[in-house]
């Protein structure tokens, strides 16, 4: 990244190291709002050398970001990165784990069709190949099945008025954090980008469905969102899904539910758990597990929406389904949606949607 001549404020990352966050993960301070604020201006301005960025990417990591400085950073990207495009329909936002998945089938894909097809479109975005992992999101099972993936993000509107679903490219609407790849991928270590990545919003949606390690960050990532002047969000859900990914796991998945006002005209934040044995599905982890995530996840998608398998996989395809459908509350239960999801690829519902994103 070259040199800029941008005006900035007092405080630049080696200041910031020296007086603020660099003093080890148990003496560190926090910055202010204002501080995170123009250190990111820095960063995406390529301001910091190599040595001084990875080390605050670094003291970061240590210290922990709280939501404060979180909501800071996602500001800046807000205002300097990121490129929306409002589809006429209200999606729900699925950010899901960038560095994606090695492991497991990725099902929301799947899920996304499934619930487009029964009436909640719904809106997905990935980059391709995101440090750290660097391995299989939502762009590589789409790319799998035969879908155009690299779309401006007015195409990516498009895409999910037409069809129901839709794809946001992140090199296209998040192109500052693009230009830090090489960077974030000589670190090593995931950074605070990989957490705000997720929430870039660049459907403007009202709902959004994420991911979380453990119930602290996933409460952490609603004040993120409270506490951001840029993120219009009125309903997150997160959720413990497999490998840090917006599929709930077989067996017990922690899930946190967050309004920004509900019936009652009053913020609430709960949480509770799902279990597939609820349902009718007997399944562990290891029952998704795949060879080829990319190939494979794309193939049993396919199958399912044909209607081709009754397994693990089309339960867990029509149960992240419904999930969506609950997340923008468009129904009343989450049996109710298991019902719609089944309901549409019986009757070839969701194969279709399949069909017309292959020809967008």
């Amino acid at each position: 990244m070259t040199q800029t001549s941008q005006e900035f404020g007092e405080w630049p990352l080696k200041r910031l190291m020296t007086e603020v966050v660099g003093s080890g993960p148990k003496s560190a301070g926090d910055m202010t709002h204002e501080q995170a604020r123009e250190a990111f201006q820095r960063i995406l301005a390529g301001e910091p050398d190599e040595t001084t960025l990875g080390a605050f990417w670094l003291a970061n990591r240590w210290k922990r970001n709280n939501p404060e400085e979180l909501a800071a950073y996602t500001d800046v990207m807000r205002e300097e990165c990121v490129v929306t495009a409002e589809p006429d329909c209200d999606p729900v936002d699925c950010g899901a784990n960038y560095d994606g998945k090695h492991t497991s089938a990725l099902l929301g894909v799947g899920a996304g069709l499934v619930a487009a097809a029964a009436g909640t479109p719904v809106v997905v975005h990935s980059g391709d190949g995101v440090p750290t992992q660097k391995e299989t999101a939502y762009k590589h099972v789409l790319d799998e099945l035969g879908v155009r993936t690299e779309l401006e993000p007015e195409e990516s509107a498009d895409m999910v008025d037409e069809t129901g679903f839709g794809f946001y490219y992140q090199p296209a609407f998040n192109p500052g954090i693009d230009d830090l790849f090489d960077r974030r991928d000589e670190m090593g270590v995931r950074t605070f980008v990989n957490t705000i990545e997720t929430v870039a919003n660049p459907a403007n949606a009202d709902v959004h469905l994420g991911s979380f390690y453990h119930l602290a960050f996933a409460k952490k990532l609603t004040d993120l969102i409270k506490g951001s002047e840029r993120l219009d969000y009125s309903r997150a859900i997160f959720f413990q899904g497999m490998e840090g990914y917006d599929d709930i796991r077989p067996g017990y998945t922690k899930v946190a539910e967050w309004d920004r006002e509900d019936d009652s005209g009053e913020e609430s934040f709960e949480d509770y758990e799902i279990e597939t044995a609820n349902y009718g599905m007997e399944m562990e982890s290891e029952d998704l597990e795949v060879e080829d995530v990319r190939a494979d996840s794309a193939t049993i998608t396919e199958a399912v929406l044909a209607g081709e398998r009754d397994d693990q996989f089309a339960d867990a395809i029509a149960l992240n389904g419904a999930f969506r459908m609950h997340a923008r509350q468009d129904v009343d239960s989450l049996e109710e949606g298991l019902e719609q999801a089944r309901a549409v690829i019986d009757d070839g519902s969701a194969e279709a949607v399949l069909e017309d994103l292959r020809e967008f």
